[in-house]
């Protein structure tokens, strides 16, 4: 049998946004539901004739912004203001993965991959190698053939933090990943492996942990 379920619903006339008025006993669900509404509305609002839009529709603004932020993020960072890097970084990517569902899966990826590789060198340049090795585990995720930065950046972490074990798996990884780009791999990957074995061999040696 059919039901009928009355929400506790209403609209905020300022943002036109659908809430859940408040109640003695919440509906389960129903405040992430339109959240999500809500986000899908504000999204087609930005499209004067074409709702709903065709897919694979880019917004251009949003890419102009995205990378505006990460040129922003570049600059900070080349001065060495890292702490200022890593803030602008972020907003990139927040701009980058809240794009609406019908853009172009490859874009965001895209765009994400380069923003996290950049925030991890930012989190190195600050020393924050936990953050560092998350930010480049996460752009090698999204991008794992040629990004040889991420891939070494996230090793560096590892190495630093002194987790060689892993460091090295992550090399050995990132160098099957990037077999076609000898070049780039003999000089960055294959070159912080043997580091990572050398200290492997010596900590071995000394009967240290690894």
């Amino acid at each position: 049998m059919d039901s009928f379920t009355l929400l506790p619903l209403t609209i905020d006339e300022s943002s036109k946004s659908l809430l859940e008025r408040p109640s003695a006993s919440p509906t389960p669900g129903l405040a992430a539901a339109l959240a999500d509404l809500n986000n899908l509305h504000r999204n087609l609002l930005q499209f004067e004739n074409a709702i709903p839009p065709p897919p694979g529709l880019i917004n251009p603004k949003r890419s102009a912004q995205i990378n505006k932020l990460r040129e922003s993020g570049n600059a900070a960072f080349r001065k060495q203001q890292f702490a200022e890097a890593i803030k602008l970084y972020t907003y990139a990517l927040e701009m980058a993965l809240t794009r609406p569902p019908w853009e172009q899966s490859g874009l965001v990826r895209e765009e994400a991959s380069m923003i996290y590789s950049n925030r991890a060198q930012a989190n190195i340049a600050s020393r924050n190698w936990a953050e560092g090795m998350c930010d480049a585990e996460m752009s090698c995720g999204l991008k794992p053939k040629d990004n040889v930065k991420a891939w070494y950046r996230r090793a560096f972490c590892l190495k630093e933090m002194g987790k060689l074990d892993d460091a090295r798996e992550v090399l050995e990884m990132g160098s099957e990943w990037e077999a076609e780009n000898q070049g780039k791999t003999d000089g960055d990957l294959r070159a912080l492996l043997r580091d990572v074995m050398k200290e492997l061999e010596e900590k071995e040696k000394a009967g240290l942990p690894t």
